[in-house]
């Protein structure tokens, strides 16, 4: 079992930045990828951006170039560094771990709210 805790969501304007961080406890040494999605209410999870183990990151179109995603294995903590935020960010942010295996967990989400 994996358990994820996420923090630093919170409110901005238009152009702003934020930091999400996301903590793992349990059975981390299980895990090979880390990562960011997001939903908005009535649509469907959709994915930010994944970290492996190896510090390899992807990210979707829609944040590249502004939001960069970093992992500290030694603390079992994933990061979130969104830049250049805009309106249509504003939803709740999920923390997800996939581990070799492929069982995933999820956190219980932050919030991220832009105003313009």
């Amino acid at each position: 079992q994996v358990q994820l805790v996420e923090t630093g969501g919170g409110s901005v304007q238009a152009g702003g930045s934020l930091r999400l961080s996301c903590a793992a406890s349990g059975t981390t040494f299980r895990i090979a990828l880390m990562g960011w999605y997001r939903q908005a209410p009535g649509k469907q999870r959709e994915w930010v951006a994944t970290i492996s183990n190896g510090g390899s990151t992807t990210y979707a179109d829609s944040v590249k170039g502004r939001f960069t995603i970093a992992r500290d294995n030694a603390e079992n903590t994933v990061h979130l560094r969104m830049n250049n935020l805009k309106p249509e960010d504003t939803t709740v942010y999920y923390c997800n771990s996939k581990s070799y295996s492929s069982l995933t967990y999820w956190g219980e989400g932050t919030q991220v709210t832009v105003s313009s």
